[in-house]
């Protein structure tokens, strides 16, 4: 089921570009010096903020991003590509926005897919000009750029840049990630994914619902059922309601075959009790207990919290521990902003409690 990776110098010409020394964010600044020793007796004219903006509207590098603008409105890669040949020809200086756009275009897919090869295609050539003409590259170019890798079905030149631009200083945000994770998560590549998973984690980016899903269904594909467990307490502590793509992800699971299967045997209840006050009443955190087969369904429940489906009374859970401390520490920090006189600590602690009684969240009790 998983694939092997492709090598990276075959495909990825435009690392050699990135790597050598002619690209660095730390260009050293020219200075300009007058030709003319003559000096001139004539005072420049001051133009006022509007006419200056006005000015740059009307230069060729500002029309160039207008049209841009334009066909990003429409989808319009072809247009944008002739666009950009024009510029070229006519030696009109690319600045960032314009390298950014083009890229981005370059990545859209058109809904009858014209012309979208051709923008893979040129994508890549329009990204190493870019560095060839020292413009220094931010996130948006990055992630539009590993968007380009992960179309030609290559996540691991989309990780790749990923890396790229994590070592040249520029932070990752979620929209980063998705190419590589989705790629690998595509191809069934659990370990990759995995992998982009855990930078994310170093890189202090939470992944949501998208993310946590398609390596769920990556995870119950695999039957790897550790991650499965792992990644279902995430779902619990970032989402709330989760989605009906989701929901039939989770679905498969427990009804599968494998998830019978496994489970611990034996395990120690204290452990268990222990796990569940730890976790503020709505999980234990050890993992798969027993075996056999899952009872999934769909059902309701009443204005008393009575489940219309099994007949049990569900039951309110706190929050865990670490949540409790920041949700209390936020509400001091509230409150002394309000009254910074005032004395909160008793409050705190007693606001916390009271909030949480008249909010409750409900899980079916097993």
């Amino acid at each position: 089921m998983l694939r092997g990776t492709v090598s990276m110098a075959k495909l990825t010409p435009l690392f050699s570009i990135l790597s050598s020394n002619s690209f660095s964010l730390n260009h050293s600044t020219i200075p300009f010096t007058s030709q003319n020793n003559t000096h001139s007796t004539t005072n420049p004219i001051k133009l006022s903020t509007k006419a200056r903006r006005k000015a740059a509207q009307e230069s060729p590098v500002g029309i160039l991003q207008k049209n841009l603008n334009n066909c990003s409105k429409t989808s319009d890669v072809l247009q944008a590509l002739n666009l950009y040949d024009q510029a070229r020809k006519e030696h009109v200086p690319l600045n960032l926005d314009h390298y950014n756009k083009l890229l981005y275009l370059c990545t859209v897919q058109n809904g009858d897919g014209s012309f979208f090869h051709l923008g893979l295609q040129r994508g890549f050539e329009i990204f190493e000009q870019m560095l060839r003409d020292n413009i220094d590259p931010n996130e948006a170019t990055f992630t539009n750029a590993a968007r380009l890798a992960a179309a030609k079905e290559d996540p691991e030149m989309a990780f790749e840049l990923l890396k790229q631009m994590k070592r040249v200083g520029i932070a990752p945000k979620l929209r980063s990630y998705g190419p590589a994770l989705y790629g690998f998560c595509a191809r069934g590549d659990a370990m990759k994914a995995y992998e982009v998973d855990d930078d994310m984690v170093e890189s202090g980016v939470m992944a949501e619902e998208d993310e946590l899903c398609a390596l769920l269904e990556v995870s119950v594909e695999v039957k790897n059922g550790d991650k499965v467990y792992e990644i279902l307490h995430r779902l619990r502590a970032v989402v709330r309601q989760v989605s009906e793509s989701t929901l039939k992800v989770i679905e498969d699971w427990f009804e599968s075959e494998y998830a019978m299967k496994i489970g611990k045997r034996e395990w120690d209840d204290e452990e268990i009790r222990e796990g569940i006050v730890r976790g503020g009443g709505g999980w234990h955190g050890q993992g798969w207990l027993g075996s056999g087969q899952w009872k999934v369904v769909k059902t309701n429940v009443d204005e008393d919290g009575m489940c219309l489906s099994c007949g049990e009374k569900l039951v309110s859970i706190d929050i865990d521990p670490k949540e409790t401390e920041n949700f209390a520490a936020s509400l001091s920090k509230l409150a002394r902003e309000k009254q910074p006189k005032a004395n909160f600590n008793h409050f705190q602690v007693h606001t916390v409690f009271t909030v949480l009684f008249k909010n409750h969240v409900y899980l079916l009790k097993s």
